[in-house]
């Protein structure tokens, strides 16, 4: 199958958004197989994995995993759905941003949130300490988030949180 161009991306984004499930799954399923061709489509696969139909969000799911760095015009709508209630929507934003590194730095805000949040789902915040990581000593602002989340009792987070803590530097 031939890559998708730049049109098709668009018509199977605005797919995910079909009321039929039908026409969802098959986007996505499209979208997973276009690979980093699907880089536009980085913010509507975030919010497919907060499909009800299980067969969107593995495919959406899927298709962000083959992702690289998203646009630079993806990271505004990647920081608001940082905070999606769908963990694993959550989850896939901040992974997105992350990936951008410096280029998400107006994303710390939003991620220190995540970080501090003691109601969001603990792989939320374990992804927000890493992509403050990723982002570097842009995202110095996050220090004494990540150093209270360093002495947390979940040990994925702590390790994470150290981690990002010497990618920030001093």
């Amino acid at each position: 199958m031939s890559e998708p161009s730049t049109p098709e991306i668009r018509a199977l984004t605005d797919q995910l958004a079909a009321a039929d499930v039908e026409q969802r799954a098959a986007a996505a399923e499209r979208l997973a197989q276009a690979g980093e061709s699907a880089a536009g489509a980085a913010p509507q696969l975030v919010r497919a994995c907060g499909d009800d139909d299980e067969r969107v969000r593995e495919w959406a799911v899927a298709a962000l995993e083959d992702l690289g760095p998203p646009s630079r015009a993806a990271i505004d709508p990647l920081i608001k759905l940082a905070t999606d209630p769908d963990p694993l929507a959550a989850y896939w934003a901040i992974t997105l941003l992350g990936r951008s590194g410096q280029d998400a730095s107006s994303a710390v805000t939003v991620l220190t949130t995540c970080v501090e949040s003691s109601s969001a789902d603990p792989s939320v915040r374990q992804r927000a300490a890493w992509a403050l990581g990723q982002i570097g000593p842009a995202a110095a602002a996050a220090r004494a988030a990540l150093e209270r989340a360093a002495g947390q009792q979940d040990p994925r987070l702590a390790r994470l949180a150290t981690e990002a803590l010497a990618a920030i530097g001093s």
